[in-house]
């Protein structure tokens, strides 16, 4: 007669099968059917109501022009090449007599083909100088697919539709920048106030 060693533990009667009722896969399902008959159904009324869309939404890319340097770096960063930049370049008078003339680039184009964009967001995310933004629009579709790449004159209107940033929790620290800002200007405005400061032994 062999016995169970812990090693080897005596083997688990079979279990029988579980019997199905017939026709209990149907139940379940049309319990699931009539429980959605009974919930209110909510229909978008689009295009007549716009929808609501979360805060983060990719729907188009917006340029702010203004702070764009010509760094081209959106451009090497894109994955499908689909960011087109041309530039000259300006020669800057000296700021000061006996200076040196200095040259920038000039933005001539920059233009975005939606037809090959995958909405990754990589060029958002290297831009340096916060000249690339997410806009929600969505509503820039088009028979011909060439038509699908905007120029900056239309990547700026887009701009004006990103929304505001989410406001910062009140707990958190004082940005760097902002704190070194603060302080420059607080030293500033001591060293004006000091010269109007009454002297000692003045009536």
């Amino acid at each position: 007669m062999s016995h169970a060693s812990p090693d080897h533990p005596a083997a688990a009667p079979s279990e029988r099968p579980r019997r199905s009722i017939p026709g209990s896969g149907l139940a379940k399902g049309l319990a699931v059917t009539l429980r959605t008959m009974t919930r209110k159904t909510v229909t978008e009324q689009y295009p007549d109501v716009q929808p609501e869309l979360p805060p983060r939404t990719r729907g188009v890319i917006g340029l702010f022009e203004e702070n764009c340097t010509v760094c081209m770096l959106c451009a090497r960063e894109c994955p499908d090449w689909c960011i087109y930049i041309d530039s000259h370049k300006e020669t800057v008078p000296p700021a000061a007599p006996g200076g040196r003339e200095r040259s920038r680039n000039v933005l001539d184009r920059f233009a975005i083909d939606f037809s090959l964009c995958m909405y990754c967001g990589i060029c958002i995310e290297v831009c340096p100088f916060d000249a690339l933004f997410w806009s929600p629009e969505f509503e820039y579709a088009e028979t011909d697919i060439h038509e699908l790449t905007h120029e900056r004159d239309k990547l700026r209107e887009w701009m004006w539709t990103v929304p505001a940033p989410p406001a910062l929790d009140p707990a958190a620290e004082e940005p760097k920048e902002i704190a070194a800002a603060r302080k420059t200007a607080e030293k500033w405005a001591a060293a004006q106030a000091e010269p109007n400061a009454p002297q000692e032994g003045d009536s």
